[in-house]
């Protein structure tokens, strides 16, 4: 599977900037799909997941409220909308994918996922 993740640029405090994340390859219909950000300096952090069938989502407390995760089946892309955006959530974000027939809960771990995303750029200015 074959993640390319996009969307991401400069803006404002208060702003909105929607991620997208395609997949190609075999089944890449059926992977659980996650984002993580990690900023200079830090750990890679968890912010959102949904799975194969965009039915169930679970997000990380930093994103609850302001980002929301879905997916389109047809176009095997998932998207990250992220609204009411503070400087502190200015990182690069990362998608990522695996096969996961559990909770989402134990999704918010980036070493549950086998494929990976090159990385969107996401500055927010104060």
């Amino acid at each position: 599977v074959q993640l390319q993740a996009f969307g991401g640029g400069l803006v404002q405090a208060g702003g909105s900037l929607r991620l997208s994340c395609a997949a190609s390859g075999r089944a890449a219909s059926s992977y659980a799909m996650g984002w993580f950000r990690q900023a200079p300096g830090k750990e890679r952090e968890f912010v959102a997941v949904i799975n194969w069938s965009g039915g169930s989502t679970y997000y990380a407390d930093s994103a609850k409220g302001r980002f929301t995760i879905s997916r389109d089946g047809a176009k095997n892309t998932v998207y990250l909308q992220m609204n009411g955006l503070k400087p502190e959530d200015t990182a690069v974000y990362h998608c990522a994918a695996t096969v996961w027939t559990g909770s989402l809960y134990y999704l918010n771990r980036w070493n549950e996922y086998s494929y990976w995303g090159q990385g969107t750029l996401v500055t927010v200015s104060s």
